[in-house]
């Protein structure tokens, strides 16, 4: 990581994922707006989430707790770190016993898989591994409003989708530039549509085209 530039945010990732146009307008536009969706899974975040540490015999829970890799230029906070005691696991301050960790991330909602959320729980496990030279295979997200949650192995695979998504990320915010609108069924979810206006780029798009043609065509006369 350049070091005139600080660690993209771990959030981002998941922005990026969903949307590279939406990550571009919140990282270079500074752009944000909350819809009723994303205001009740900050309501529901805010309730259950402050940084503390639960201790339960030979397993703790860690909520807040920040991460970073320098390797990866990405910083932020886990959700939760379920740590289970285990000779062979590493050794972090914050507990005094060596253990395996398992991150989990909350979302608000039903239950359901979305790349975008494995995304970041992953680089979460990455920053994790980095920071305590250990090796994290598996994670999970927990979905608030159903009680449920599902396990995300970190494949090879997932891994490397990580470092494309952070990469892309660099790209567009290096350059200051934001990504070009597709209009995909959706948008119509995303509390930046106003901001956006997929359908509405895509239309001065088509008809500066059609300007270019016209104007191409009349040069060859």
């Amino acid at each position: 990581m350049d070091d005139d530039w600080g660690p993209i945010p771990l959030s981002r990732l998941s922005h990026a994922g969903f949307c590279l146009r939406r990550a571009a307008l919140l990282t270079n536009e500074q752009i944000w707006k909350e819809s009723a969706d994303t205001a009740k899974g900050r309501a529901e975040h805010e309730r259950v989430h402050a940084q503390r540490i639960e201790r339960r015999g030979e397993t703790a829970k860690l909520y807040e707790f920040p991460v970073f890799s320098h390797t990866l230029g990405v910083a932020g906070k886990c959700d939760c770190i379920e740590a289970q005691t285990d000779a062979r696991g590493c050794r972090i301050p914050a507990l005094d016993f060596p253990a395996r960790l398992y991150p989990v991330e909350y979302k608000h909602g039903e239950i359901r898989a979305e790349r975008e959320y494995e995304i970041q729980l992953c680089a979460q496990a990455m920053c994790l591994e980095e920071m305590f030279q250990t090796s994290i295979p598996e994670g999970a997200i927990y979905y608030i409003t159903s009680h449920r949650r599902y396990s995300v192995p970190f494949t090879e695979e997932l891994r490397n989708l990580v470092k494309e998504t952070i990469h892309k990320i660099e790209l567009f915010r290096r350059s200051f530039s934001i990504p070009p609108a597709e209009k995909e069924a959706k948008c119509r979810a995303c509390s930046l549509r106003e901001h956006c206006r997929p359908g509405m780029q895509r239309s001065a798009s088509n008809y500066c085209h059609e300007l270019r043609r016209e104007a191409m065509e009349r040069d060859v006369k």
